[in-house]
């Protein structure tokens, strides 16, 4: 019997479209065979929602859920390929009972969510998704989610049309403080809460960066580290939750972090999502379509 990798069980959902154990349970079938796993669950789960997957799914919504107490809530990306699918009530649907399905059964990941049954539905994610592929034509896929719970503080979220997502996870203040926060994060997208959160390799470029600028307009050896050390703490203070000024701040200087201690609050964490973020998008030349079309007509 062949390995099967988790490599070949995505690449394989990747190229199908279709649920992660799916995949894994045709590769195992086809003893590895990626060719003749691909042509079983196409022929299983119809030509039409195969072929769909293999195209770039880099618009949709972004949805949220939080329980009635806000102590549990979700938030979820999912793609589809052209904005006018995205505003598609039954699409919209989905993308909304994804997040309270995740909300309330809090799935390990993707793969787990995808067996679980959809919430206000019969069916389960993965089914639900495949019909919409037949029904609208389009590829759709459940790109992130992400899910908190706590028992001592408050769960507050923000969407920006359907575009952007924001889940806060936070203690004291209420909930306009916990809105206001969520709107911060949306137009000011920081990286972390604190400077704990900011990855030790993007200080170091910062820093990197900023002496070799020092030294190049012509400061003194002696002086790179002070410069550099300013320079960090600057950026830090633009990617952090707690050092960014508050967009909302009458005197224009409020900080998040002077913000929440005033209020006696705290943030402990939170997660944006934004569609589309990182995924390339095909640029079609509708041009040099059509003049190949032509030269191959006449060719």
């Amino acid at each position: 019997m062949a390995e099967i990798t988790a490599s070949m069980v995505k690449e394989l959902r990747e190229a199908t479209g279709l649920g992660m154990m799916e995949c894994k349970k045709a590769l195992v079938e086809a003893n590895g065979d990626f060719k003749v796993a691909e042509e079983q669950m196409r022929i299983k789960s119809g030509a039409k929602a195969s072929k769909a997957s293999s195209r770039v799914t880099a618009e949709g919504v972004v949805s949220a859920f939080i329980a009635a107490d806000a102590k549990s809530g979700a938030v979820a990306e999912v793609n589809c390929e052209t904005d006018f699918v995205a505003k598609n009530d039954d699409f919209v649907a989905f993308a909304k009972n994804v997040a309270e399905t995740v909300a309330k059964h809090n799935p390990a990941d993707i793969a787990a969510l995808s067996e679980l049954t959809i919430a206000n539905g019969t069916d389960t994610v993965e089914e639900t998704r495949k019909a919409l592929v037949m029904k609208l034509g389009e590829n759709l896929t459940v790109r992130r989610i992400e899910r908190y719970e706590t028992t001592t503080g408050t769960l507050a979220s923000y969407l920006h049309g359907s575009k952007i997502g924001v889940l806060l996870n936070f203690t004291g203040g209420d909930e306009t403080l916990g809105r206001d926060i969520c709107m911060h994060i949306a137009a000011s997208k920081p990286k972390s809460v604190d400077s704990s959160g900011v990855n030790p390799a993007d200080i170091e470029t910062e820093r990197r960066i900023a002496i070799e600028k020092a030294r190049e307009a012509g400061k003194a050896e002696a002086m790179l580290e002070k410069i550099a050390e300013g320079t960090v703490q600057k950026f830090l203070r633009e990617v952090t939750l707690l050092g960014q000024v508050f967009v909302k701040a009458e005197d224009g200087k409020q900080t998040i972090e002077q913000l929440l201690k005033a209020r006696g609050a705290s943030v402990s964490a939170f997660q944006m999502f934004v569609v589309g973020e990182g995924i390339e998008k095909k640029v079609e030349d509708y041009a040099a379509e059509v003049a190949a079309t032509i030269a191959a007509a006449q060719g």
